[in-house]
Parts: structure tokens; C-alpha cells; sequence
């Protein structure tokens, strides 16, 4: 008969290792091409958000993830606890690691707006008329605030002086953006504490087998002796 408590362990096991395998390749690959050229305002403004992500920590995030899952596997193939609770105790550190890279990433929505500004003015001419024509506005603040580039959506400043600055479509971008990525991360979180909480189960069904174990022999012992 299958053990439903060990089953369901497994499962969250194997969830919790496809979620590091998809956050080392997501922080790998994003990492090495957030810098390439962009080809449109979207890509540019997604791009600049990538600059500021801690990729770093989430390479590390991931390697302990994987760390971790090591360590379930010889808790899985003998009935040892001490490695479940190894086991244990390391999801407890990268739940608390994901929260963390989940909190800076919402920080940085609630500073969005400066981070923008200052990326903006570090941004060449190409990359400002870029976000300027996929995002329809001027300028950052106003067409005059910083000065907008001449293109085909702001042609004179006139022409400018009539369209919005930058600022609000990409802080609505950036925000829905973010949220979007610190939303993933908290997800993942809950991945870890459902593995926890299954991890905690799979110790209690071990102990109460161990004791019914030692019940049977003690009561086979003393069934010897008549």
C-alpha cells in the first residue's frame, strides 16, 4: 500500500526542485541578456527594470534549493530522521532567503518612480526615443523635464508640450511588471512552507511507525519466552 504521507513529501519535493531549477535558469539567462540592445520601448523599459534585480542572490537562492534537495534524498532512502530534519530546517532558510529577494523586489516597486528617473537620464538618446514612441509621451516628467528627443511621436516641442511625460506609463509598467515577479516569489515561499508542513508530517507517520515497530518486537520478545 502506497504511503499517501511519504507520497505527498515526494511530490513537494519534486516541486520544490523545479522551482530552483526554473529561478537558476531564469536568473541565469536574464542576467547575461538584459544588457543586449533592445528593439523596442517594452523591451528597453523591461530591460533597465532587469539591471536593477539581485540575480545574484537568486543564483545562490537556487544553488541552496538544490543544496536542500541533495539532502532529501538520503532521508527518503533510509528511515533515518536526522537527515529529514536537516532537510527541515535548510527549507525553513531558503523560505526565508525567498521572502527576502520577494521584500527587495516590492521595495523596489515602492521607490519605482526614482529608480526610473535616474534610469532615464543614464539612458542614450536611442533608448529615450524608444521608450518615448512605445510608450507615447515626451520627456520624463513633462517634455521639458528632462527635454524630450525629437521623434516621430514628439516632433516639435509644440508637439511635445501636448503629450505626457514618460513618468506614468512607465511606473504602470514597471509596477504591474514587478508585482508580477515579487507576486512569483512569494508564490514560492508557499511552496516551501506546503514542503515543511510535509516535511513535519512525514517525521510524525516515521516516529509513530518506529513506535509501533518497537511495540511489535518488544511484544514478539515476550511472546518468545512462553
Amino acid at each position: 500500500m502506497v504511503n499517501k504521507v511519504l507520497a505527498a513529501f515526494v511530490a513537494m519535493d519534486g516541486l520544490f526542485v523545479s522551482m530552483g531549477a526554473i529561478m537558476m535558469g531564469f536568473s541565469i539567462i536574464v542576467q547575461q541578456t538584459c544588457y543586449n540592445t533592445p528593439a523596442d520601448g517594452n523591451e528597453a523599459a523591461r530591460n533597465l527594470l532587469y539591471q536593477k534585480f539581485p540575480f545574484t542572490a537568486g543564483i545562490v537562492n537556487a544553488a541552496f534549493i538544490f543544496a536542500t534537495f541533495l539532502a532529501t534524498i538520503p532521508a527518503l532512502a533510509t528511515n533515518n530522521r536526522s537527515w529529514l530534519k536537516l532537510a527541515a530546517f535548510m527549507v525553513v532558510g531558503d523560505a526565508l532567503f525567498t521572502l527576502g529577494i520577494g521584500v527587495d523586489l516590492w521595495i523596489l516597486t515602492l521607490r519605482l518612480k526614482d529608480a526610473f528617473q535616474q534610469i532615464w537620464m543614464s539612458q542614450p538618446q536611442p533608448v529615450q526615443e524608444l521608450m518615448q514612441t512605445s510608450f507615447s509621451c515626451c520627456g520624463f516628467f513633462n517634455s521639458t523635464s528632462p527635454a524630450f528627443v525629437t521623434d516621430a511621436t514628439c516632433p516639435s516641442p509644440a508637439a511635445a508640450a501636448l503629450i505626457r511625460g514618460c513618468s506614468t506609463p512607465l511606473n504602470s509598467f514597471g509596477n504591474t511588471f514587478v508585482d508580477n515577479i515579487f507576486t512569483a516569489m512569494f508564490g514560492m515561499v508557499g511552496i516551501d512552507v506546503v514542503l515543511i508542513m510535509a516535511t513535519a508530517c512525514l517525521l510524525k507517520d516515521r516516529k509513530e511507525r518506529e513506535r509501533f515497530r518497537y511495540i511489535d518486537e518488544k511484544s514478539g520478545a515476550r511472546g518468545s519466552t512462553f
